[in-house]
């Protein structure tokens, strides 16, 4: 678990299924939130680490749409892409991911957002993969800081 702000990041690995659950809690209403995740002029705002440029291709987050973005720092560039495949405002984002580095490993990935009253939100994150090796190399290639800086990035977005 990392403390990112005011809250607590929680990453987990589940010893059952090949799946990376993140927990996290914010300062904003839902629709804020999923607004967030949706609008690609908000998303190349928090996603990922600091020390990336996020630069997107498209991004069209709707119900049978799809996406394509790409980091880069210091010369090097990396590409991620995906499908949206069930896109519910306020509540749910239902996605595929797919490093480009890595093209046959492809994770589903569920983004599920809770309305904690009182202009908080708690997101929850799945991500599943074909095998528990999968999974152990997703969690060790350091997506955690991305996670820690991308939900630090988030909370500034949100308070402005």
């Amino acid at each position: 678990m990392t403390t990112t702000g005011t809250h607590q990041t929680e990453i987990t690995a589940d010893p059952d299924v090949p799946l990376v659950r993140i927990t996290r809690d914010f300062d904003a209403p839902p629709e804020k939130v999923f607004r967030a995740h949706t609008d690609p002029e908000l998303v190349v705002r928090w996603l990922g680490p600091r020390r990336h440029e996020m630069r997107i291709d498209h991004y069209d987050c709707r119900t049978g749409g799809s996406y394509r973005y790409r980091m880069v720092s210091g010369g090097n560039e990396f590409g991620f892409h995906g499908c949206f495949h069930e896109v519910r405002p306020c509540e749910l984002i239902v996605q595929t991911f797919t490093f480009e580095g890595q093209p046959d490993d492809v994770a589903l990935e569920r983004l599920l957002f809770e309305d904690l009253g009182g202009g908080r939100t708690r997101l929850t994150s799945t991500s599943l993969v074909d095998s528990f090796e999968d999974r152990d190399a997703f969690v060790a290639s350091g997506m955690e800081d991305g996670v820690r800086e991308g939900y630090e990035r988030l909370d500034e977005v949100l308070a402005g």
